[in-house]
C-alpha cells in the first residue's frame, strides 16, 4: 500500500531567487577583508597541523608510525648496534640506530595517526606551513630537516590549576618528602 505524500506548502514563484539575492545583497555591504599572505604571516591557531617534526633522540626506531601509517608515506631504515655492558659481568646489548627516517608529504594526509601511535614521544605536529616546491619529488624531506621541524613545536599548553597531581608525581613527591623527614630525624638527635 502507498504512503499519500505530505501535503505541500504553498510557495511564492521567485521565493528561492529573492532569497539569494538576499544573500548576495548581504556579504556586498560588508566590509571585505584582504589577508597580505606573502608580507604578513597570518596569525594560526595554537593546535595547527603543519608539518611533522622529528625528535631524533626519543625515536627507537619501533617502526610504529610506518606500520600504522594509512598511506604508507613513511620511510624509516635503520641498523643494530652492540652496547658493551654497563657493569663488569653484564651482558652485550643490541639496540637500534636510526639511518634514515623520511616522509613523503606528496603522500601524507596529516591525519596525525604517527604522531598519536609514537610511544616515545618522538613526533610531533609544527605550524610550519611554508615548504612548497616544485618538484614533487622534492616533497619527500629526510630527517635533518624533520629535525629543523622541531624547534618550531609550541610548547605544550599549561596544566589546569584545578587539575588533580598525576599519580606519579604525587608518589615521587610522598617518597621525597619521606626521604627528607628520614634524614632529619639523626640530625635532630645529634644535637
Amino acid at each position: 500500500m502507498a504512503v499519500p505524500p505530505p501535503p505541500s506548502r504553498s510557495r511564492i514563484p521567485g521565493s528561492g531567487l529573492a532569497k539569494g539575492l538576499a544573500v548576495t545583497l548581504r556579504t556586498m555591504t560588508r566590509k571585505t577583508v584582504t589577508e597580505q599572505y606573502p608580507d604578513v604571516q597570518p596569525e594560526l591557531p595554537p593546535r595547527t597541523r603543519g608539518v611533522i617534526g622529528l625528535f631524533e633522540e626519543n625515536c627507537t626506531v619501533c617502526m610504529l608510525c610506518a606500520r600504522e601509517c594509512p598511506d604508507w608515506c613513511i620511510y624509516i631504515d635503520s641498523h643494530k648496534e652492540t652496547v658493551p655492558p654497563a657493569a663488569p659481568g653484564g651482558r652485550e646489548r643490541s639496540r637500534n640506530v636510526l639511518d634514515r627516517f623520511a616522509i613523503d608529504f606528496s603522500l601524507c594526509m596529516y591525519c596525525g595517526i604517527c604522531i598519536e601511535v609514537c610511544p616515545f614521544d618522538a613526533l610531533f605536529w609544527s605550524p610550519e606551513f611554508e615548504y612548497a616546491e616544485t618538484d614533487i619529488r622534492d616533497l619527500t624531506h629526510e630527517r635533518d630537516k624533520l629535525r629543523e621541524w622541531m624547534w618550531t613545536v609550541p610548547a605544550p599548553p599549561a596544566l589546569d590549576p584545578a587539575a588533580e597531581e598525576p599519580k606519579e608525581i604525587a608518589a615521587a613527591r610522598k617518597t621525597a618528602e619521606k626521604l627528607a623527614a628520614a634524614q632529619a630525624e639523626p640530625e635532630e638527635g645529634e644535637s
